[in-house]
């Protein structure tokens, strides 16, 4: 079960720097339109007693961990309703485990696994190591890493504005996964029904 996470940190160190926000992309499937994004989830995160924030995450990310309008929840109920909502896909689906599907995904399941840690959840919902990474993907079929520059490639419109919000990340992410696995699978249906001739 492919869930599309994003995750906006104060900093680069999943053991020390504090989780400001994750976003969740459920991907859906169907036999007309293919692979598509589905719901979103996102929360705003109170950043853990003691963490560190660096300033050049909060330049780069724009968030402000302490304004009252983010409406952030602490790590553990953001991580309750975010896993809530993937064991439901997960169910829905008849899967076993989600698999994390990220643009270089290590970082977002690091910050993850050490928050799942903190609070002492017993239970992740995601494939403790397996992800799918889109920057490697897209390397491979549109020649970009870059998310903006992937996106773009693929027809996906981008808005400098509003990146480096969980949110906005996540659904461009699943966007951009959906387009390669959608033009995978029209290529080995093609190669199928050319190799049955």
């Amino acid at each position: 079960m492919p869930v599309v996470v994003d995750i906006e940190t104060g900093g680069f160190n999943a053991a020390t720097d504090a989780l400001l926000e994750i976003a969740a992309v459920f991907v859906e499937f169907d036999e007309v339109r293919g692979w598509r994004p589905g719901d979103t989830v996102a929360r705003h995160i109170e950043p853990f007693e003691g963490a560190n924030i660096e300033p050049s995450a909060l330049e780069f990310n724009k968030i402000d961990p302490y304004h009252p309008f983010r409406l952030a929840v602490s790590e553990e109920k953001a991580l309750n309703q975010i896993f809530e909502e993937t064991d439901k896909a997960v169910k829905r689906y008849r899967c076993t485990r989600a698999i994390l599907v990220g643009h270089n995904p290590a970082f977002d399941l690091a910050f993850l696994k050490a928050a799942v840690a903190r609070v002492g959840l017993k239970k992740m919902p995601f494939h403790s190591f397996s992800t799918f990474d889109t920057a490697s993907l897209s390397g491979v079929v549109f020649g970009q890493t870059v998310l903006a520059r992937a996106a773009q490639k693929a027809g996906i419109r981008w808005d400098a504005g509003q990146a480096h919000s969980a949110i906005y990340d996540a659904e461009r992410t699943a966007e951009l996964f959906c387009e390669i696995v959608n033009l995978w699978d029209k290529w080995a249906s093609s190669s199928d029904s050319r190799s049955a001739r």
